[in-house]
């Protein structure tokens, strides 16, 4: 919820000295009616608008002429600037808006019913990863549409035996659809499928005394770990990518947590470090309303962090458009290489890893960092498997 402050140029001195100094989002209503607000991002307030607001010198822009009011809310840090700027250019201008972060690969619907894989830091990487993982599958890598025709002479994929070769009918519809669910599984457990299909294939040839067989098996084995070390942790089907991020919060004593449901970004939620009720502040409509809670019972820092992400319902897209603005916030704060704050995902069975949270609630609410954070740039691109192509 923002805060408003009337502005009147006779009384500009105690309407700055009434405001305080941190990071904030904000926006300069105007006097005149119809005409569009200012919105904008700040650390710190109170200098922001003594600029834009106080009495020109030279040629520096003054607004203090045409602002009746100012509306804001104090923020965290850089990400929760950014995640309220976002909401808050959404709600002003819902019309025309447009994100600041661009992304070049886009969810084409809501009910596309393709499935996609990300986000990966740039698109060289997505591209990497899906020519290297293909090498271990028979899929057609061609983008034609198909008119199968046992004339037609191929390609070189299945010339190589790299493709089953649907394009002559070098296989059954069936067979062609069991390798793009072998496919979709290895995607859906970030290859740990087919880490378990190689290893069983080499344990079984070792058993049989074929040598050559399980040493073949095993030579795939260790290129495809080698493929999977190189993708970052947040890699996920984007449906299916929940966890928690952890930021400062503006409010003392306090940490700022985001919930992550399918991608998309849920919070802030105030978390008061030391408290032992139980207290969510959410931004379900605004930058930051609150929900205040009944206290309950002494819990643990891990029974009340549960207790808050519990009564916060998961955010869902209302569009494909809102869908990739909320993933390229995600990503882009996640391929930083100095970033601020920590973040963690569910595993298959939806539990976020408790222990590792709590142990980083003190290191944020500190600012201190997280060991062998080797991140790099962000870039805005992921990859995507269609209900026919596979990958």
């Amino acid at each position: 919820m923002l805060t408003r402050s009337e502005f009147a140029i006779e009384h500009d001195t105690e309407f700055f000295e009434a405001l305080p100094s941190t990071p904030a989002v904000f926006v300069l209503r105007p006097k005149e009616a119809g005409a569009e607000p200012y919105v904008s991002k700040t650390t710190n307030l109170r200098r922001r608008l003594h600029r834009l607001l106080s009495v020109a010198e030279g040629r520096r822009l003054s607004l203090r002429e045409r602002v009746c009011a100012v509306e804001w809310s104090a923020v965290g840090g850089d990400f929760e600037a950014g995640f309220a700027l976002y909401r808050l250019l959404r709600e002003e201008f819902p019309a025309k808006y447009a994100p600041r972060v661009a992304v070049t690969s886009r969810i084409r619907s809501l009910r596309s019913g393709s499935v996609y894989f990300g986000p990966f830091a740039s698109r060289p990487e997505a591209e990497q990863y899906a020519s290297d993982s293909l090498d271990f599958f028979l899929l057609r890598r061609c983008t034609e549409e198909l008119a199968p025709d046992p004339q037609f002479p191929g390609c070189v994929y299945s010339e190589m035996k790299m493709c089953l070769a649907p394009c002559f009918k070098g296989c059954s519809d069936e067979r062609y659809a069991e390798e793009s669910k072998r496919v979709g599984q290895y995607l859906e457990s970030r290859g740990h499928s087919l880490l378990v299909e190689i290893s069983r294939a080499r344990d079984e040839s070792s058993e049989r005394l074929e040598f050559e067989a399980a040493a073949s098996a095993h030579a795939r084995l260790e290129k495809l770990k080698a493929v999977q070390s190189r993708i970052a942790e947040i890699v996920h089907r984007i449906d299916r990518l929940n966890g928690l991020l952890l930021q400062p919060s503006h409010l003392a004593g306090h940490i700022a947590l985001f919930r992550i449901a399918g991608g998309m970004l849920q919070g802030p939620i105030a978390f008061d470090v030391s408290a032992r009720g139980l207290k969510a502040e959410s931004a379900e409509s605004g930058p930051s309303p609150s929900v205040v809670m009944q206290n309950v019972p002494a819990q643990s820092m891990e029974g009340r962090i549960k207790g808050l992400l519990g009564v916060v319902e998961p955010a869902r897209p209302k569009s494909a458009q809102e869908w990739m603005e909320h993933l390229a916030i995600l990503k882009r704060w996640y391929y930083r290489t100095n970033k601020v704050g920590e973040i963690f995902f569910e595993d298959e069975h939806g539990v976020l890893p408790m222990r590792r949270v709590v142990r980083a609630v003190g290191r944020v609410f500190k600012g201190e960092k997280p060991a062998g954070d080797l991140s790099e740039t962000a870039g805005d691109y992921w990859i995507f498997r269609s209900k026919e192509a596979g990958l």
